[in-house]
């Protein structure tokens, strides 16, 4: 019986079938304790964008831990490596003069947003715009207020209500939000939350024109428009540090983590504009809101030296030229029997969706079997977003090792 509690599990069967332990990783490589070798078809969960082994980013975090670990982040202290990632987040982000509020994971940086969408009102005299508003199918971490915005029945079944003032609207139709807004009145909404892509409920590209119709529904009624960019953020959107960047829209919040630092240490960071900074940056007003190991030291080095491989190596070009890839080579797999449709085209991201999702599992193995490491997200969807240093050949692979786990 073996002692750790994973995340998202049947532990019955982890205890019945035993765990899949990855031992070590070479850029889009993983090996198994046995010595096994998988390509990695996920980027671990997203976020090995400069693939696995960089010992430039261990070698910068141990220099870091050798001078100074972390010390904290509250009242007027930082580090100053804290600082200088702050400044260079600063100037890549989406809204030129964006604060940068550090977290220690993507779940923290949606509640935080959550919060501060709601101190942001406060201070602004409405103090009744408390709502926050997801989509269908939208995951947002597993935070109460994260859970309480995704659009993932699963995920929220057996906790009762989780935070007050939480909905849901479909995920593909910008006139269910306007909807809502003349239901509840805008007066009521704080923040609209919009994943670019929809992530792990299972890699759905938003339809033609969805995003800029639904920011500008924000604008009309002064309701805050939140970019969740845990996923698309830091080049895996395609071309682009961010999907806000590639399709302009200037988010008056923006959550990310995952690509900050590759996953090699864990890091989160709110993105907020001027507009909404401005209360919290005229003196006398404090945001009681903070994390411990927010603005970690030895994480923040870990972002300089991630930042400096995806700068020096083109890897926003890589990840574009990767999205061509992936839609070119996995397309046909939409001629298998067990394949419902293969969603890809946009941005380093695919998934092959399984006619019947019950199988998902099961087929998760078939393709560990045919040396890739994958994973089910949603209803059954073949999750696919490697690292930005795949080759085309690794990609080639990927494809024709997919193609022999349907059988």
């Amino acid at each position: 019986m073996g002692s750790l509690w994973h995340g998202f599990a049947d532990m019955g069967a982890v205890e019945r079938d035993g765990a899949f332990e990855v031992a070590r990783g070479e850029g889009a490589y993983i090996w198994d304790t046995a010595g096994a070798r998988y390509i990695d078809a996920t980027a671990g969960l997203w976020f090995t964008n400069v693939g696995h082994g960089r010992r430039e980013i261990a070698d910068a975090v141990a220099a870091q831990l050798s001078t100074l670990a972390h010390y904290s982040n509250f009242g007027d202290i930082t580090a100053p490596v804290t600082q200088e990632l702050a400044q260079r987040l600063s100037a890549i982000a989406p809204v030129p003069g964006s604060k940068i509020m550090f977290t220690s994971g993507g779940s923290d940086s949606v509640d935080t947003a959550a919060k501060l969408a709601r101190r942001y009102w406060h201070e602004m005299g409405k103090p009744g715009k408390t709502l926050i508003v997801g989509r269908r199918l939208a995951y947002h971490g597993m935070h109460f207020a994260g859970t309480a915005l995704g659009g993932l029945a699963p995920n929220r079944e057996g906790y009762g209500e989780l935070v007050a003032d939480a909905r849901t609207v479909e995920w593909d139709d910008p006139r269910a939000l306007s909807k809502l807004v003349d239901e509840v009145g805008a007066d009521r909404i704080a923040a609209f939350f919009c994943e670019p892509i929809i992530g792990a409920g299972g890699v759905y590209p938003p339809p033609a024109d969805y995003l800029t119709e639904v920011r500008n529904i924000c604008r009309e009624n002064d309701i805050l428009f939140v970019a969740d960019e845990v996923v698309t953020g830091f080049g895996r959107i395609g071309g682009s540090w961010f999907a806000s960047t590639r399709f302009g829209l200037e988010p008056d919040l923006m959550t990310t983590a995952k690509g900050l630092t590759s996953g090699y240490v864990p890091m989160g960071a709110v993105f907020a504009a001027p507009r909404v900074a401005e209360p919290f940056f005229s003196g006398g007003v404090w945001f009681r809101h903070g994390y411990t190991y927010g603005g970690h030291a030895g994480a923040a080095a870990a972002a300089m030296a991630n930042l400096d491989i995806v700068e020096r190596e083109n890897l926003l070009d890589a990840s574009k030229n990767l999205e061509s890839l992936l839609h070119e080579h996995l397309s046909p797999l939409a001629g298998h029997p067990r394949v419902a449709e293969v969603r890809s085209g946009l941005g380093a991201v695919a998934a092959v969706q399984l006619a019947d999702p019950s199988e998902g599992p099961a087929m998760v193995k078939a393709m560990r079997a045919q040396g890739v490491s994958g994973r089910a997200a949603g209803q059954g969807a073949l999750q696919i977003s490697p690292s930005f240093v795949i080759t085309e050949q690794q990609v080639i692979d990927l494809a024709a090792a997919i193609e022999r786990a349907l059988g």
